[in-house]
């Protein structure tokens, strides 16, 4: 049987958010587990369960118990598309319409699922083909390539070593409001001017003057060297 998967329009909301979902955490796991799904998608372990034994019969996921699922080739396509249409959404929003970055993720997530291939499409080729959204994430292109950068986090960063802000981790909106009073935008640079012993705070200098930052806050904050920034 053919891991190629039935037209997109097949599938529940429910199915793309899963999918997207278990995409999304396999960048930081190997095998995504049923609890640390649940938790992402705010549903119960046992739905989580019977989800993954559904998608893993339409050979969506592979899924062993207490290994965790991984998706199959046929999945990681409909989560990719998914994860392109929201990007892409965002970054529209943010050009085209004047949102600010803190407000487009729940617009996104309205509209990711309804928008039409050409659509995206459309829009892609409106906003000239982007590689990043308005937040440093990389938009996979329609074929489900995805540019990735080697990025270091701000609370790893060397000192006295100027870096530009490249992608944000953690991006609920207050969070990212936060980061706007501090300087901490995409495209910013910003240098490490004092780090406090024990963990303790940054102190960091930013085109609107000194800053101090939270080691805890600037792990979520990715930075490149300048020329690697530009590449972009």
């Amino acid at each position: 049987m053919s891991d190629r998967p039935a037209p997109r329009e097949t599938y529940s909301e429910a199915i793309e958010d899963f999918l997207k979902a278990i995409y999304l955490l396999q960048q930081e796991h190997e095998r995504v587990q049923t609890s640390t799904l649940a938790e992402a998608l705010a549903i119960t372990a046992p739905s989580t369960t019977e989800m993954a034994k559904k998608l893993a019969r339409a050979k969506l996921v592979s899924h062993e118990p207490y290994r965790g699922m991984r998706l199959t080739a046929a999945g990681e396509r409909i989560a990719l598309e998914i994860v392109r249409n929201h990007r892409l959404i965002e970054l529209f929003l943010v050009e085209a319409l004047g949102y600010s970055w803190d407000e487009v993720h729940e617009e996104a997530e309205r509209l990711e699922h309804a928008i039409s291939d050409r659509l995206a499409e459309r829009i892609a080729e409106y906003l000239g083909d982007p590689h990043f959204d308005p937040h440093g994430d990389p938009i996979p292109t329609a074929e489900g390539d995805v540019r990735e950068l080697e990025l270091t986090p701000l609370s790893e960063w060397p000192l006295h070593t100027p870096g530009v802000v490249t992608r944000l981790l953690n991006q609920a909106p207050d969070m990212l409001r936060y980061l706007s009073e501090k300087g901490l935008t995409i495209g910013a640079e910003v240098e490490i001017v004092a780090r406090d012993p024990f963990e303790g705070p940054l102190t960091l200098r930013t085109a609107g003057g000194k800053q101090v930052i939270n080691p805890n806050v600037a792990r979520y904050v990715l930075l490149a060297e300048k020329d690697e920034a530009q590449q972009r």
